[in-house]
């Protein structure tokens, strides 16, 4: 359980059911041509979580000083797991990640598609050991990682099948995987702001430079709450835009998501103890969750 825990199991488990939900909810209902068989999207999958996996072990091993601090009670590195396993493990993952990028790219016949596992493998560690520290900065890049996750789809099983029958319908899904990718990565940047705010002392005290020591914790909360506005406007546009016509996906959006949205936003306004950014954090990865089960919805509102 101790490893599990190391690797965010939980995170890994919404990824696997996020790439799940785009196959088999919004490409296989309408017969959308992609590169991918059974054997390559789960390969896909499992590259994935391992490259995903290794990233929550680096941070785990570079937060210790200031997990120490804010969350010394869930602690695992140096305790239940030796500080040497854990990054064992860390590379372990990166190359059998990485090693099934190379297998998938060279099988898809898009080379250089590999690099994108390459890269977002470095670019974990390096925000890891040191953009995490920035302001802001790590907090946008960790976003866009996330989004990746989903973008990673569409790249690999929806690009490659491309020709000029099909072109306009795989452009139109990729479309929709790149407005849910949008969604993930503004509220995974909200939830970031949210946890530097939460994780003020432990950072502080650890000398890094997030954005509530950069500019003060109060300042930090505001313009966190200017950044929470903006992925209520984007659903509400999605909304508007797009599902106009649908009534029973657009209850859904706006009681799943927008109204927990709002609810969010109001609380960061008003927040001020560390049990109640807690609180904020945990609506966030609910509405991340929903928000991905509305991928379920698609056969109703393309029909």
């Amino acid at each position: 359980m101790h490893y599990l825990n190391l690797i965010r199991y939980k995170n890994l488990l919404l990824i696997i059911l996020v790439q799940l939900l785009i196959r088999f909810a919004l490409f296989e209902p309408f017969h959308v041509d992609v590169k991918l068989n059974t054997l390559g999207f789960s390969l896909l999958i499992l590259a994935t979580v391992c490259i995903a996996a290794a990233g929550n072990i680096i941070n785990d091993i570079y937060d210790l000083k200031t997990d120490s601090i804010n969350k010394p009670d869930k602690i695992i590195v140096g305790k239940s797991v030796s500080e040497q396993t854990a990054f064992t493990l860390f590379l372990v993952l990166n190359v059998i990640g990485v090693g099934i990028g190379f297998y998938l790219s060279h099988t898809i016949g898009k080379s250089p598609f590999f690099t994108i596992f390459v890269i977002i493998s470095a670019t974990l560690y390096v925000y890891a050991s040191f953009l995490k520290q920035t302001p802001l900065i790590g907090n946008i890049v960790i976003s866009i990682l996330v989004a990746m996750s989903i973008l990673i789809v569409g790249i690999f099983d929806l690009i490659p099948a491309i020709t000029e029958v099909n072109r306009s319908t795989q452009i139109t899904f990729f479309k929709i995987l790149l407005d849910y990718a949008v969604f993930a990565f503004l509220i995974n940047l909200v939830r970031e702001m949210i946890k530097d705010i939460e994780d003020v002392d432990g950072d502080y005290n650890a000398q890094m430079n997030t954005l509530p020591i950069a500019i003060g914790r109060d300042r930090a909360k505001y313009f966190a709450f200017f950044v929470s506005l903006l992925p209520i406007l984007a659903v509400v546009y999605y909304i508007v835009t797009y599902l106009y016509k649908q009534q029973i996906a657009i209850g859904y959006f706006l009681i799943c998501i927008v109204a927990p949205l709002i609810y969010a936003s109001i609380k960061i306004y008003n927040a001020s103890l560390k049990k109640e950014f807690q609180h904020i954090s945990f609506i966030y990865k609910i509405v991340m969750l929903l928000g991905m089960l509305s991928l379920l919805l698609y056969p109703f509102i393309l029909k």
